[in-house]
């Protein structure tokens, strides 16, 4: 088995240092890698490192991936396949720290592991700490959204539908017969029966090539946008799977916004031959984020 990706997460804190600089610090965690029945958190490298506003520079974090790298192998984990950048903002610094190691960077919104993690510090860890800011200073700016790009011909399956799963199922998505995949641990307390929303793309002569192309993407989540079936993917791509009818977009982004609350945020997408294959030639599994 390969060895895992990083997560990483390079930024600020709400937390005011005593020289009156904001606190930044290091996240990375490794992504689970979940298997038949495990979570993938029971073995899961996690690294923390405060970093002086003083010295936020890619000098500073080569150097901080170094000892990460150093720690990991102490406690047995293996150096990762490649780094996932979660933060639009920090990409160019983040890529010159990772080449000085001959490291692979991806610039992907699919680190649900480190998302969670930095939200629990959220809840937990900071509003501990002195210097703690309740809130932030200013509104932070909302993010321009680029128009969904049709996927390329090749790309596209012959036909598609709306699907669901109860949570259970997505239990054993390890055992199931899967080409590409991507998996993510459920989140905890929900029950078994909460139907998880999705789509599945069929291509009875490209459904391998077509879930490829697509793993390629990082995908992310799916939308309703007005009269469109969108996929965002990568750091801030949007594909247009389909168009919609009026009444099928408005049923659909009600049906699918009430499903995917009350699954915590997950949905899938699935490539498969035809719909009474058994096979998945792709499937994701998909989180609601918050703009980094």
């Amino acid at each position: 088995m390969q060895a895992p990706d990083w997560e990483l997460d390079y930024y600020s804190r709400p937390i005011l240092e005593a020289d009156g600089k904001k606190r930044w610090e290091l996240l990375i965690c490794s992504t689970p890698e979940v298997g038949a029945g495990d979570d993938g958190t029971s073995h899961q490298f996690r690294w923390v490192q405060t970093c002086p506003a003083t010295s936020v520079n890619s000098i500073w974090l080569k150097e901080a991936l170094e000892q990460a790298l150093c720690a990991a192998e102490d406690q047995g984990f293996a150096p990762p396949r490649r780094l996932r950048c979660w933060r639009a903002s920090m990409r160019t610094m983040v890529q010159r720290a990772a080449e000085g190691l001959g490291m692979e960077l991806v610039s992907s919104r699919r680190a649900y592991a480190l998302v969670n993690w930095l939200q629990e510090r959220e809840r937990s860890v900071y509003p501990h700490e002195p210097g703690y800011m309740a809130g932030p200073l200013a509104p932070p700016p909302q993010p321009l959204r680029p128009i969904a790009v049709p996927l390329p011909e090749a790309a596209r399956g012959e036909s598609w539908a709306w699907a669901s799963l109860p949570l259970e199922a997505l239990a054993g998505a390890g055992e199931w017969d899967l080409g590409f995949a991507g998996l993510v641990p459920l989140p905890p307390g929900l029950e078994a029966e909460v139907p998880v929303p999705g789509i599945r793309l069929f291509s009875p002569s490209r459904a391998l090539a077509l879930a490829g192309w697509l793993a390629g993407l990082e995908p992310v989540r799916l939308e309703i946008s007005g009269l469109q079936l969108v996929l965002e993917a990568g750091m801030e791509d949007r594909w247009l799977l389909t168009n919609l009818d009026q009444a099928e977009a408005e049923a659909a982004a009600r049906a699918f916004a009430a499903a995917r609350t009350q699954a915590g945020g997950l949905q899938f997408m699935a490539v498969q031959a035809n719909e009474a294959d058994q096979r998945f030639e792709g499937f994701w599994l998909l989180r609601d984020l918050p703009d980094a």
